[in-house]
């Protein structure tokens, strides 16, 4: 084994509701220094705009926390908050529409679930004297199109007048289009419980619904319809609302990079390991992994990435080897009951057989 110390920068996403990507790092750093003790390890946890994206720029030093009640997808009432820093606000529209606040996910569900919280997110941001506005958006547990946002604005020509001279930035994780067979519904929506009937109705609904956001768009289309726009199809349509009202998309992991100062650490590092619940084909459309291993990439570091499952040969860029916490355990079941023990045996084990360079093979 390389006994030569080495400086490693570890990034990784959060694993799909079982690890932040705090506590996704601080597995992975607490392997790899069992194996490599003299190694210089510094954790860089990272988001793509869903799930953990407040809490990720919070722990690099960004900004302060404020405190909000906001609407549940089913009713009641959620804790959630605000990122302030200076006049930019950042929100986390998975706090107030996230899957993970749907208990039992079914057709029912997925046809009620509501973005309403997301409006009171944006009004709490606008009312602390933001004038740009970044909202994360996936992990959402609904498909409303953001009618329900809109409607806890007062309607369309409140959010406008609300939001008029405010930046808003829609940081979205997928490129995906509102309608169509890459939309929100058709791809989405069965993660979020539902049936074929259910996606159908829920098409029907978001095309009403792209017509009067056209109508009522910000901004010039350029000759693209919104219902086409990338992005337009994330958080179950919520990327649509925002657009309408002038926002701009940008990749949410590019935007928490930018943040975190992401690149110019890795490009001090010997290695980079980075990891998300499951290394697939989605992987590169926006997603952590493929952001940082660009990065990796850029910089000439090799970029390891440390999954709860790798699902067929994803084609990343950047990324040298990908390693499997389920294949490790010897099941999917084993390494979700306990996480965090799973991937720091994963991380031990190669970090032990790392001699300074990887090949394009398992474990």
């Amino acid at each position: 084994m390389d006994t030569t110390a080495m400086r490693v920068v570890i990034a990784p996403d959060e694993f799909g509701g079982t690890l932040t990507a705090a506590q996704a790092a601080s597995a992975i750093a607490e392997g790899w220094a069992r194996a490599r003790p003299g190694d210089v390890l510094e954790q860089l946890p990272q988001s793509d705009g869903g799930p953990g994206f407040v809490d990720v720029l919070a722990a690099a030093g960004v900004g302060r926390r404020l405190g909000v009640s906001a609407s549940g997808p089913l009713g009641g009432a959620v804790a959630a908050e605000v990122l302030l820093d200076g006049r930019t606000a950042f929100v986390e529209s998975a706090q107030a529409c996230g899957l993970h606040l749907i208990g039992s996910p079914g057709p029912e569900t997925a046809w009620c679930a509501g973005t309403a919280g997301v409006g009171d997110l944006l009004r709490a941001a606008v009312e602390a004297g933001a004038t740009r506005i970044v909202v994360g958006l996936g992990g959402s547990g609904t498909t409303d199109g953001g009618r329900g946002a809109c409607t806890a604005l007062g309607g369309l020509t409140a959010a406008h007048h609300l939001l008029r001279g405010t930046e808003l930035v829609a940081a979205t994780d997928v490129t995906n289009p509102l309608l169509g067979p890459s939309g929100a519904a058709a791809v989405f929506a069965p993660q979020k419980g539902a049936d074929p009937e259910t996606v159908a109705r829920l098409e029907s609904r978001l095309q009403r619904w792209a017509d009067e956001l056209e109508d009522h768009r910000v901004g010039t289309d350029n000759g693209q319809r919104l219902r086409d726009a990338a992005g337009a199809g994330a958080a179950g349509g919520l990327g649509a609302f925002l657009l309408a009202l002038g926002a701009t998309r940008e990749a949410g992991a590019e935007v928490v990079a930018g943040v975190t100062g992401r690149a110019r650490r890795i490009a001090g590092a010997d290695l980079v390991l980075t990891g998300e619940g499951r290394f697939d084909e989605q992987t590169p459309f926006g997603k952590v992994v493929a952001s940082v291993a660009a990065d990796a990439r850029h910089a000439g570091v090799p970029a390891v990435v440390l999954a709860g499952q790798v699902r067929g040969r994803p084609r990343v860029d950047g990324v040298t080897v990908a390693y499997s916490m389920a294949d490790w355990a010897g099941s999917s079941a084993r390494a979700l009951a306990d996480p965090a023990p799973i991937l720091a045996g994963l991380a031990q084990t190669v970090a032990a057989g790392f001699a300074g360079t990887v090949e394009r093979t398992g474990i």
